[in-house]
């Protein structure tokens, strides 16, 4: 790739990041911009596409001035994006009203009106890969239908946050096969949309666009958004896909027998998988998230990947030091965690502190302490959130594997992955090496480099990984230490009530 570079763009939650990398996977520009979350009220979460789109121009136009390159060397745009959301758009092409997001909890009431339409959970499940979550992209559109009808009347295009972007950049509406996996909408084994469920629910098929491989061209940059970006007109834009599936490229997380431990916010493990393996065995099915990979390359067609949420994990320790702790610098709260015994001498904690989807699927889940004596201190329970969070990753990642799912590696990223000691919890559990990175960049890294499949400057996303990313070092797995192994017991007894 001579003088030719790669961006790829990632519509995240709080911000939107741009990055431009070069033939051996230098990042040499990036850029960022911020946009606002809105809460109506409780337990709702919305935000402004414009908003976006306007964090994108200033993302692309900053990347680009920091690289001090000719846009003219930009051969191509890779989209990342929060997966799940709803953007409505009437015939004028126009905004219907802000996009409710993936993490937005109004819409519990209408998860069995969707699995009755696909033929009950079991069958909806089967087929799309997922049971019914409030943060899909489906029972949003059934609370529009029910409680703002005039503007549901008006919708003509349903979008997903990155598709959005694309949409305004080229003109084109489309989605992903990752992305579409996302809506509840989307037939797993037919890779098309689930027209005779939509059609169930009251809805049109025709809002929701062509379904694309990941790896292939979506449109071209035109006139109006070059001059908004600062691009070159006629610039290929590449599908691309959700956060997830092209975090996992970032790290490159590609192949059967790797799987991505995310320990951010929330916890994710993400394990490729060479055909759709949804959960629908045992007492709570559902528990995964089966979606088709972002991967892009004509042999790679039906290529899948499983996924396991974990909706607390360096969260929980974040509202743990916030409570007991106050202003303590993380480093130093860890630091005085690992001098206490491995099982916290007794103490568990099952970190659900906002619902949990995986290893236990339960919306109203909640946190609590266990085994608390006059002898513990503040040290025994910050150990034993660190602990809860590494247990619920390592039973996540046991529920991975009794699908069927080879992981024989791991590697992690995420704010907690820089403690290592955090990460030999997981390893020893676990029984996997772990590695980390050289360098994380995220769902912005692994959309470049889907742009690049997708002007062939790599025939595939292996390859592409192969030629850009780099492994800095290896937590191995060593025996777990008693205390360890009689805490994980503990939690698993104690989830399963």
């Amino acid at each position: 790739m001579t003088d030719r570079h790669l961006l790829g763009l990632d519509i995240g939650t709080s911000s939107t990041k741009a990055v431009i990398i070069d033939a051996e996977g230098r990042v040499i520009g990036s850029g960022s911009a911020p946009h606002r979350l809105l809460t109506p009220r409780p337990g709702w979460t919305e935000q402004a596409p414009e908003e976006w789109w306007s964090a994108s121009c200033a993302a692309i136009r900053g990347a680009i001035a920091r690289c001090e390159i000719d846009a003219k060397q930009v051969a191509a745009v890779g989209l990342s994006g929060q997966m799940h959301g709803a953007v409505l758009l009437d015939a004028g092409r126009e905004i219907i009203r802000p996009a409710l997001l993936w993490n937005d909890q109004r819409t519990g009431e209408h998860l069995a009106s969707i699995e009755a339409a696909a033929g009950g959970e079991f069958e909806l499940i089967r087929r799309t890969g997922n049971a019914a979550n409030t943060g899909f992209q489906a029972p949003k559109l059934l609370w529009v239908a029910r409680n703002e009808p005039e503007l549901f009347a008006r919708i003509r295009r349903v979008l997903l946050p990155k598709d959005y972007i694309r949409f305004m950049l080229t003109s084109n509406h489309a989605t992903d096969v990752g992305d579409a996996s996302g809506t509840l909408l989307f037939d797993l084994t037919t890779r098309k949309w689930m027209t005779d469920v939509i059609q169930r629910l009251g809805l049109e098929p025709e809002w929701f666009g062509d379904v694309l491989e990941s790896g292939s061209i979506a449109g071209e940059v035109t006139s109006a958004a070059a001059d908004a970006t600062g691009l070159r007109v006629g610039t290929p834009v590449v599908a691309g896909s959700g956060d997830n599936q092209c975090g996992a490229i970032g790290a490159g997380v590609v192949s059967p027998g790797h799987g991505l431990v995310i320990l951010g916010t929330s916890g994710v493990v993400f394990a490729p998988s060479s055909h759709p393996r949804p959960h629908t065995d045992g007492p709570t099915p559902g528990l995964t998230h089966a979606m088709c990979a972002a991967d892009g390359s004509a042999r790679a067609l039906g290529t899948s990947c499983v996924t396991g949420v974990s909706l607390s994990a360096a969260g929980a320790l974040h509202w743990f030091r916030d409570v007991a702790a106050p202003g303590m610098p993380f480093d130093e709260l860890l630091d005085r965690a690992w001098r206490v015994p491995a099982g916290a001498q007794g103490v568990r904690c099952v970190p659900q502190l906002a619902g949990e989807r995986c290893p236990v699927r339960d919306a109203n889940a909640r946190g609590s302490f266990h085994g608390l004596s006059l002898s513990h201190t503040r040290d025994h329970l910050t150990r034993a959130v660190v602990e809860g969070v590494a247990f619920g990753l390592v039973r996540t990642i046991e529920v991975i594997r009794g699908l069927g799912v080879s992981i024989d590696r791991l590697r992690a990223v995420g704010g907690g992955a820089r403690s290592r000691q955090w990460l030999s919890i997981i390893a020893s559990l676990a029984g996997l090496p772990i590695d980390r990175l050289t360098a994380e960049e995220g769902g912005a890294f692994g959309a470049a480099l889907l742009a690049g499949v997708g002007v062939r400057e790599w025939p595939d996303v292996r390859e592409a990984c192969a030629a850009t990313i780099a492994v800095a070092d290896t937590v191995e797995a060593p025996a777990p230490e008693e205390g360890l192994s009689e805490g994980y017991r503990d939690f698993v007894r104690l989830i399963a009530r």
